[in-house]
């Protein structure tokens, strides 16, 4: 079994290849920072005796995603599971204060790059006659909150492909299926605030959110479930979060 992991380096996607490795998989990992790459697959390598595979690349490149799948051997064409993970949001602000560099950064990556993976990896898994594509959006792609509103926009795009990835796969056998995450303490809010490490330790102050662990739990679950089963959109959020805006912190 092979799995294809995009944005591998760090938070979601490390755990998720490591969980996967665990479970049999052999992986395909992708992202910017090749030497965490290299790190991570050693650490597969060591821990799982799993193969591993690096794709050094940008998802917001199309040529570059392109080039980087047709260049698999045919061994590593044989994909299973693919995990759209690669996404990030970039500032904070309002509609009119927004920086528009922001804005294409997170249109390009968390839209065009998904849709770049997906389109040179579906046609690998209809080849197969079976297959799952696992996005992972956010609560933000449910409901919008205060200065979120081109990155909420990003991740309802992310819901609404799923949606349509999902009809265009079902005659072919292929599983297609969103995580939706809420607060999560990955590298998201450092991200976020730019490297900022201070604003972004303050996002959790008060309460325990969703780790990497977490979410690899679920895609663990999701690739495990029988070949008749197919778990269409999950939400999942820690118990002190309600929905975007309400959060129980303790002061």
């Amino acid at each position: 079994m092979i799995a294809y992991i995009t944005g591998a380096t760090s938070g979601f996607g490390r755990a998720i290849g490591l969980r996967l490795a665990k479970n049999g998989y052999d992986v395909i990992i992708t992202g910017r920072r090749k030497s965490l790459l290299e790190s991570l697959a050693k650490e597969i390598k060591q821990i799982y005796n799993r193969d591993v595979w690096i794709s050094h690349y940008d998802v917001r490149d199309a040529n570059s995603v392109k080039e980087a799948i047709d260049a698999l051997p045919e061994k590593w064409k044989a994909i299973d599971v693919l995990v759209n993970n690669a996404g990030l949001a970039v500032g904070l602000n309002t509609i009119q204060e927004g920086n528009i560099d922001d804005w294409e950064r997170m249109i390009d990556t968390n839209i065009k790059g998904l849709l770049y993976v997906s389109h040179n990896i579906a046609p690998l898994l209809i080849k197969q006659g079976h297959g799952q594509i696992i996005n992972i959006g956010s609560i933000a792609g449910k409901e919008v909150y205060p200065q979120g509103n081109v990155y909420c926009a990003t991740k309802h795009a992310v819901d609404a492909l799923t949606k349509a990835m999902r009809m265009d796969m079902i005659t072919h056998g292929i599983k297609v299926t969103q995580i939706a995450p809420g607060a999560a303490e990955t590298e998201f809010s450092l991200v976020r605030f730019k490297g900022d490490k201070l604003l972004a330790d303050k996002v959790y102050n008060g309460f325990t959110p969703l780790s990497a662990d977490d979410i690899a739990d679920l895609v663990e679950y999701v690739v495990n479930l029988p070949r008749h089963v197919c778990l269409n959109d999950i939400v999942i959020t820690c118990l002190a979060q309600a929905n975007t805006t309400i959060t129980n912190k303790k002061t």
